[in-house]
């Protein structure tokens, strides 16, 4: 491990006893979920990222297995999409791994105060396996796209539709997590209250 992460995750866990002590729950959770996130992408390379990396294009395999639109390479993470007249090389590499958003929501539910430990550990389960079926589904929609459309068709497909397929749902993940359930709760715990007032 680098000694510049080392010193930073001990710098970062002293920070965190201090504002739990001080009950600042705010800061607490703001400067947890901020620095597990740039402690767990220090430490992902090159190790998960090759793991992710290489979950993503066994992902697009299964359905490349089904359609025969593309060709793959999976030593070097290369998917050669066929279409009518241009062939299209896409290098499946750390941004289409996936990893950023999984270490982002990781940290977030690591930290969030509304769940108990074992919500945690369902929730980031949950996020790391959901994240990864929208990876490999925003991929394959981009093989569809550029096989019937043809390689003038990869910009838009790769940065503009599939891009926007992701983020979408993965701001679905989020509100569902983060906003839904707690909105949810809230108003079971009021129905509770009224219910007991009433009696």
């Amino acid at each position: 491990m680098n000694v510049y992460i080392l010193l930073g995750t001990v710098g970062w866990l002293y920070v965190l006893s201090v504002l739990k002590r001080a009950q600042l729950s705010a800061f607490f959770f703001i400067i947890g979920s901020a620095g597990l996130f740039f402690i767990l992408s220090a430490i992902s390379r090159p190790y998960w990222v090759w793991f992710f990396t290489h979950a993503v294009i066994h992902g697009v395999a299964l359905f490349n297995d089904l359609t025969n639109w593309c060709t793959i390479t999976f030593k070097n993470g290369l998917v050669y999409i066929i279409n009518g007249n241009n062939p299209v090389m896409m290098s499946i590499d750390y941004e289409c791994s996936g990893i950023i958003e999984t270490c982002a929501f990781v940290a977030l539910v690591a930290f969030f105060p509304m769940y108990e430990r074992k919500e945690k550990v369902f929730y980031a389960a949950f996020g790391i396996l959901y994240i990864y079926l929208i990876n490999v589904l925003r991929l394959v929609v981009v093989i569809a796209i550029v096989h019937f459309g043809g390689g003038q068709t990869f910009f838009l497909a790769h940065s503009v539709i599939g891009r926007l397929l992701f983020y979408v749902l993965v701001i679905a993940l989020y509100y569902n997590v983060f906003t839904y359930s707690q909105l949810a709760r809230g108003i079971y715990r009021e129905f509770l209250d009224r219910r007991h007032s009433k009696s």
